[in-house]
């Protein structure tokens, strides 16, 4: 069994409150009577920042000593954990630095300068955000926080299951996309500490299944290259992430593209609320049938709403 507690997300609730969203939950009479079930969706795609990135940044950086806080966090990212962190290093008084790769989209470097980071560019490779990465460490003596697999980042991540739980109460089933598995970490460590025999299952773009691979071989995969649009999805397991799922999740469901498109036009034209692609992911075992939910209370934590519309409004702008 996993060394980490649910005991943990239990403390980030308290350490992130005055700073967080207490996202909303909402519900769906089309999609209930669609798949059979009473489905409640976690929004965090209401969350500060967009996404629920925020809520693992914020207990990371409230968990810093004083001394760490002068010298700063570091992290290296191409989208939402860049702006969650550094719109949470400002809301504690702490320098941040993000290392983002000249490829990122520029309304993500907008947005993560917009909350005060001191953002370096470097080539669009792991190495070349590590290398960059380190070489800034050592310049200023900031922490590094990785964005999944840092303990106190996935703990906070947990509190939108622990928020869910709390305001719905007994859940059979609940449903968290997983990429570098931090969310899906904290959901595991929250939903097994309050509801111990809730099924908790990861869904994972087929095009980027390396925790599916993983824990079927029983080791960490990561040398791969995702195919997905989900972009959110596309980071391996870490070394802590990885143990937490191995040991505590009930399954892993994967998900095709086509899939993920129908899921979030889905919730766009039936809910009017924006999603993300990697958000989709959680919601399509619903709609394909992959998992079997009839007659159940299902929770879906909806991971974000970041998604880049720039291509969508040029095409409506081109028709005027």
């Amino acid at each position: 069994m996993t060394r980490f507690s649910g005991a943990t997300v239990l403390e980030a609730q308290d350490r992130i409150a005055p700073f967080i969203h207490r996202t909303p939950v909402l519900t769906c009479s089309t999609l209930d009577e669609k798949v059979g079930a009473s489905v409640f969706f976690k929004c965090e795609n209401f969350q500060k920042t967009g996404s629920f990135k925020f809520r693992g940044a914020c207990n990371a950086v409230a968990s810093l000593t004083k001394s760490e806080r002068g010298c700063g966090v570091l992290t290296h990212s191409s989208g939402n954990y860049a702006q969650a962190l550094a719109l949470a290093a400002r809301l504690h008084g702490v320098p941040a630095y993000v290392v983002m790769p000249e490829n990122a989209p520029g309304i993500k470097k907008q947005a993560t300068a917009g909350y005060g980071a001191t953002i370096t560019l470097c080539p669009p490779t792991q190495a070349g955000r590590h290398e960059t990465a380190e070489r800034i460490r050592e310049e200023t003596g900031a922490t590094f926080l990785d964005s999944h697999d840092d303990p106190r980042v996935f703990a906070g991540q947990g509190t939108a299951c622990l928020e869910l739980i709390e305001e719905i109460g007994e859940l059979d089933l609940i449903l968290a996309p997983v990429g570098g598995g931090g969310l899906l970490s904290g959901t595991l460590l929250a939903a097994k500490h309050l509801l111990p025999k809730a099924t908790v299952i990861g869904c994972e773009p087929a095009g980027a299944d390396d925790a599916a691979r993983g824990i079927a071989l029983g080791e960490r995969i990561i040398d791969f290259v995702p195919h997905t649009i989900a972009d959110g999805l596309r980071t391996p397991l870490g070394e802590n992430t990885f143990e937490i799922i191995r040991d505590m999740a009930d399954d892993i469901v994967l998900v095709s593209e086509a899939n993920i498109v129908r899921s979030m036009r889905f919730i766009w034209e039936r809910m009017k609320i924006v999603i993300e692609p990697s958000s989709a992911v959680a919601v399509a075992p619903l709609l394909n049938g992959s998992v079997g939910v009839k007659g159940k209370r299902v929770g879906v934590i909806l991971s974000g709403g970041n998604v880049d519309l720039t291509q969508f409004f040029e095409l409506l702008e081109a028709e005027l």
